[in-house]
């Protein structure tokens, strides 16, 4: 229950828990408040236009009784004079805030990065990579100086560099989406990039493997992992001579590395990247062979449950026997999910001679090969998490004898 006293050290120090408040006696509005764990705060309550406003004068553990007294004093003043000292608080703190974060760089290293994890956000520290990583010439630049014509020029030598189109709409995305929260914090006033409008792409690219380029991929798999664990032989051979320590030795595991499984995976669950770098082995029922993916490392938010064919499930019962102790089923460094896997499959793709192929066009694969062997098309939705059918209807075309099914009811 409040009381009221003038608030100085005494009154301070005799306020109890069950008081909760203390209303000063003098000057009006300015009061006291104590936690349930006993920490004081001091305040000045007025109206402005008619709004009440509580203004934070600081806490016990950072400024006096007498002190928070003389703020009351002088902040009440300036009220009195038609000043609302907690929009003004917030026009210094934004201002404070901006010039300790305006630089690039730093806003994203330490605000914006913070807050990603903090909101567990899956992909923080890939959106972290592609701002420092692919906007290096901004590092050095205030949020304020970034201009449309800067981005423009930045796709102009990432296009010149053959980087895809999707991968620069995503880039400039993610960059869009930083500044945007930068605005919100108050960090800069606005930014101008919703005038860089994003390339228009053909989402309807259906990329999958021909019976002799699945061959190729998959003896090019094989073959990459017999010339790693014949290296790793060898390097430790030459270890051994020198007396040098040497590296785990590759031969009685089934994969040299988690290239291959992955791509397997891929290929017979039409899983996307960022589920399987989240998978945990807890989400995996080996007793009745079906793998979950959870809601939240999901595009569509939704849990969605996917068979395992023999493929997919003697690769991942083959690579949980070489890591029974690792929470997810592609670990990276200290019990994190592995975050990439580009310049590896890059370089199998290359080897096994592929044209135009991408990691995503082993989802695309996974449905092809399902509706050419006539599976109903809202099965293949749901094994992919599409959210409708709007997004399967793309693979439509590989499954003919249904159109001609149709027409021939009416013939």
């Amino acid at each position: 229950m409040a009381i009221l006293a003038k608030i100085n050290a005494t009154s301070i120090k005799n306020l109890t828990i069950d008081d909760k408040r203390l209303n000063d006696t003098e000057i009006k509005g300015f009061h006291a408040r104590i936690s349930a764990k006993g920490a004081i705060s001091y305040y000045l309550f007025y109206r402005h236009n008619g709004k009440q406003v509580n203004f934070l004068l600081g806490k016990g553990s950072s400024i006096t009784p007498t002190q928070a007294r003389d703020m009351a004093k002088s902040q009440a003043g300036k009220v009195a004079s038609g000043i609302n000292v907690q929009s003004d608080k917030k026009v210094a703190k934004a201002k404070e805030l901006a010039k300790k974060f305006n630089k690039f760089s730093v806003y994203v290293e330490e605000k914006y990065h913070p807050w990603l994890i903090a909101n567990s956000t899956r992909t923080a520290d890939q959106i972290k990579s592609v701002l420092l990583n692919n906007f290096k010439e901004l590092a050095d630049m205030q949020l304020s100086e970034i201009s449309a014509w800067h981005i423009e020029q930045w796709r102009t030598k990432a296009k010149k560099l053959n980087k895809a189109e999707a991968t620069i709409n995503y880039n400039v995305n993610t960059l869009k989406g930083a500044l945007s929260r930068a605005v919100e914090w108050g960090v800069i006033d606005s930014h101008e990039l919703s005038k860089v409008k994003a390339y228009k792409l053909d989402n309807n690219r259906t990329r999958y493997l021909d019976p002799l380029e699945e061959k190729a991929l998959l003896s090019t798999l094989t073959e990459r992992d017999k010339l790693i664990k014949l290296k790793r032989l060898s390097a430790n051979e030459h270890r051994q001579k020198r007396g040098y320590p040497q590296q785990p030795c590759l031969s009685s595991h089934t994969y040299a590395d988690h290239i291959e499984p992955i791509v397997i995976l891929a290929m017979n669950t039409g899983m996307r990247r960022g589920e399987i770098l989240s998978l945990k082995w807890s989400n995996i029922d080996f007793s009745v062979k079906v793998l979950t993916i959870k809601g939240e490392s999901a595009k569509s938010g939704k849990t969605r449950h996917i068979p395992l064919n023999n493929a997919a499930f003697n690769v991942l019962t083959k690579w949980r026997e070489q890591n029974p102790f690792t929470s997810f089923v592609f670990e990276g460094n200290e019990g994190k999910p592995l975050t990439d896997f580009k310049k590896g499959f890059a370089k199998v793709v290359e080897d096994a001679e592929l044209q135009d192929f991408h990691f995503h066009d082993l989802r695309h694969h996974f449905a092809s090969q399902l509706v050419m062997k006539s599976v109903d098309l809202n099965t293949v939705r749901e094994l992919l998490g599409h959210a409708d059918m709007t997004m399967t209807l793309r693979y439509a075309h590989l499954a003919p004898e249904h159109k001609a099914a149709a027409v021939n009811l009416i013939g």
